[in-house]
């Protein structure tokens, strides 16, 4: 969407175009009487489906949400300098801040959060992932990660994981060049690979959704980012990593990807993603992205329903917003 309410264009559109869901932004975002107000009229153009609602809410400087209305939650990184300290404390803290995150998605509607960020930085990477990770160390990433999803989904949140394969170790921003990362297969296997693989030998990956690198990996596809790489997203997102869940790109207007909205969203899809997003807003983008697409697929809907089961069902009470958000702070201050 465009701004703040429906156009009678986007209306229409949307009506004709049944999205799988909807994707939230600042230009998107007054107020919580608002925001309610426009998820419920997304979700009220069709019933014959419940379309899922997505935000970008991890916390730090990535978090559409924002006070006067919301809090501002900490930054990612700032729990994995607190494992360091005290992993126990960490991993409590962290399930609470997520949770707390959990509870307002769910007071408006919103069922989906992309979150948690699983990339490993490494030095001279570009900023573009930074503090949003939790540690230079795949070890730290790979027991954090779990700990937001069990925090969402205590919410009734649907988290994503992102940006599979990994994200850490491009050298420029995907908002605005395609990112090359020149290491072998060894390293990103023993780095940017090992967290999702861990989280994907558990059961939380049926309850998660996952959003694709653009990103090249010249040691497993020199020609393509992962995003529209097939052979990225077989060999070793559905092989070697094991993720069996929904898997989305990452927005297609950024400018790592090339070529009119028709060609990305085709190779997306003949890649192997289920679902592509598309985030600018503008009417011209959208039609042109909808000629590409055929209905959700088989192995996307199966995924899709599984994940399902969590939305805006808590599981676990949060109890008192105030002592919790108190209890996050304290750790991370005296932890």
């Amino acid at each position: 969407m465009a701004g703040l309410s429906l156009t009678e264009a986007e209306r229409a559109f949307f009506k004709r175009t049944r999205p799988m869901g909807y994707i939230l932004f600042a230009r998107n975002i007054e107020s919580p009487t608002q925001v309610i107000a426009l998820v419920n009229e997304l979700r009220g153009l069709d019933s014959s489906y419940d379309a899922v609602v997505l935000i970008d809410q991890e916390g730090g400087r990535v978090q559409r949400l924002k006070p006067p209305h919301w809090r501002h939650a900490p930054t990612m990184d700032a729990f994995g300098v607190l494992h360091g300290r005290n992993p126990a404390k960490a991993a409590a803290a962290l399930r609470l801040n997520m949770q707390m995150i959990g509870e307002e998605l769910r007071a408006l509607g919103i069922d989906v959060d992309c979150a948690p960020v699983m990339d490993v930085p490494v030095a001279g990477a570009h900023d573009v992932i930074g503090d949003r990770a939790f540690s230079r160390d795949p070890a730290v990433v790979s027991v954090m990660a779990p700990v937001v999803c069990e925090g969402l989904i205590d919410a009734g949140v649907i988290p994503v994981i992102k940006h599979i394969p990994g994200h850490g170790r491009a050298a420029s921003d995907s908002h605005k060049e395609l990112p090359v990362v020149l290491d072998d297969v060894a390293t990103l296997r023993a780095n940017d690979f090992a967290p999702f693989k861990a989280l994907c030998a558990t059961p939380l990956q049926h309850a998660c959704f996952a959003m694709t690198a653009h990103v090249v990996y010249v040691a497993l596809d020199p020609n393509q980012p992962a995003t529209t790489s097939k052979t990225v997203i077989t060999d070793i997102i559905r092989g070697e990593i094991g993720f069996e869940g929904l898997l989305m790109s990452d927005d297609l207007g950024m400018k790592a990807l090339n070529g009119p909205y028709e060609e990305r969203t085709a190779r997306a899809l003949e890649a192997g993603c289920d679902v592509v997003l598309h985030c600018d807003g503008n009417m011209d983008d959208m039609e042109a992205v909808a000629k590409a697409l055929p209905p959700l697929g088989p192995r996307g809907l199966k995924a899709f329903t599984a994940s399902s089961a969590i939305r805006r069902k808590p599981r676990r009470p949060l109890g008192d917003v105030a002592v919790a958000g108190f209890q996050v702070l304290d750790a991370l201050r005296h932890g």
